[in-house]
């Protein structure tokens, strides 16, 4: 099993910012900014990942429920997609825990 940060009391749930949130372990580039929206969950929420082969996905049935739960190539659990995200953008949710990742601001230089 999995920890799950608090909704609506973690770091990036309500964060505006435009950057790219990034593996907290590796730095693997995982969401950007522009398709994150408020899906009203309290956590983190992405219509796609940056690099689909940067999430792994597989089948979680932990508390009599059947979800996807979405993992960093590390094996680091991330958090879950759903499939009841913006019609528009493809239609998945990919509902994140802020303690997974990193963000990493537009304007910030790297060394």
């Amino acid at each position: 099993m999995n920890k799950t940060d608090t909704p609506f009391e973690n770091t990036y749930w309500d964060n505006k910012e435009e950057g790219i949130y990034v593996d907290i372990n590796t730095g693997e580039p995982l969401f950007s900014s522009e398709d994150k929206y408020e899906s009203g969950s309290g956590w983190p929420s992405f219509t796609k990942p940056i690099n689909k082969e940067n999430i792994i996905e597989k089948i979680d049935r932990d508390y009599g429920m059947i979800r996807t739960e979405i993992k960093t190539k590390a094996g680091a659990h991330l958090g879950h997609m759903f499939d009841d995200g913006p019609k528009d953008k493809g239609g998945l949710r990919y509902c994140v825990n802020s303690s997974a990742l990193k963000f990493i601001p537009k304007n910030k230089k790297l060394k």
